[in-house]
């Protein structure tokens, strides 16, 4: 008889969206549940049908359970880290780079399991994306006062096209903040005229890709070989969302960008991605979120 595989995360939760949000879709605990959980039934689908291999011969359907951790009001963590498979931060209003209680005790606990847990495997989304690039060498600063709002297209490099499976990445944005300076070991995912690491990744330190494999015009690379992935962009937003999220926030983005951004909320005008998605959350990240993760 096939044995199922369930997975237990952690999300640290960095913010609580607007009310108008968190109203339809939940805190974000929900809202990237939704995220894992659309990206996860197709693959299951697949290896009902005989398409796909688990990792493990005669494994059955994957499942998971996400624990959600709001590490801003209550300072709360996981009070056992050997009890979850991934991490993941979600994104924020804040600065990666404010120097406030909540924000360095996140810095220093990233900091801290990136190095004694190599096991559990990290995923930062925008905040997180930028403190886990703090917390492991790298910086955060703003953008010169540029933003990037709505759906963005992601020119990627050779190792992102490999890890996403696409030429590029059609996702929503929301940041005025940065990482112009990349941590050590880290390779980069992808990036745009306004924004240059839209995303990075870190290799398991006893998995390392050689050198020529990373260097090749079409890595070839396991993506459970990863440790950290990490994304300026937002995979969990859909269109519905951010056009919620323009409403409550055109008071500091300004009209010339909502009305722009709202051209984009739903996909970037007249393009077509080949999955027939707006924009790269379930179709494209979280296949790989679940790939890094060991379900391939």
């Amino acid at each position: 008889m096939a044995t199922a595989k369930h997975y237990r995360l952690a999300l640290l939760m960095c913010d609580t969206p607007f009310p108008s949000i968190k109203a339809e879709y939940g805190d974000y605990r929900q809202i990237f549940e939704t995220l894992l959980t659309s990206s996860l039934a197709p693959i299951n689908a697949s290896q009902t049908s005989g398409f796909l291999t688990f990792p493990c011969a005669g494994q059955g359907p994957v499942t998971f359970t996400l624990d959600g951790y709001d590490v801003v009001t209550e300072m709360a963590y996981p009070p056992d880290e050997t009890e979850y498979d991934g991490l993941l931060l979600s994104g924020s209003a804040a600065s990666a780079y404010e120097n406030v209680e909540w924000i360095n005790k996140l810095v220093a606990y990233v900091k801290r399991i990136s190095e004694e847990k190599p096991q559990m495997k990290i995923f930062g989304i925008c905040f997180g994306h930028q403190i886990i690039a703090r917390a492991l060498g790298g910086s955060c600063v703003p953008n010169n006062g540029l933003w990037e709002v709505a759906v963005i297209n992601v020119q990627l490099s050779a190792l992102g096209k490999a890890i996403f499976g696409t030429d590029d990445l059609d996702i929503q944005q929301m940041h005025r903040d940065h990482v112009p300076t990349a941590p050590p070991n880290s390779h980069l995912l992808g990036s745009t005229t306004i924004t240059p690491n839209q995303g990075m990744v870190i290799f398991n330190p006893s998995s390392i890709p050689a050198s020529q494999t990373l260097q090749s015009p079409s890595p070839n690379v396991d993506l459970q070989s990863i440790h950290i992935l990490t994304l300026q962009g937002h995979p969990e937003f859909t269109p519905p969302i951010m056009e919620k999220l323009l409403d409550a926030r055109i008071h500091i983005l300004g009209e010339e960008i909502t009305n722009d951004a709202r051209k984009r909320a739903g996909g970037i005008p007249g393009k077509q991605r080949p999955d027939g998605r707006a924009c790269g959350g379930v179709g494209t990240v979280g296949k790989a979120i679940w790939g890094v993760l060991g379900v391939a």
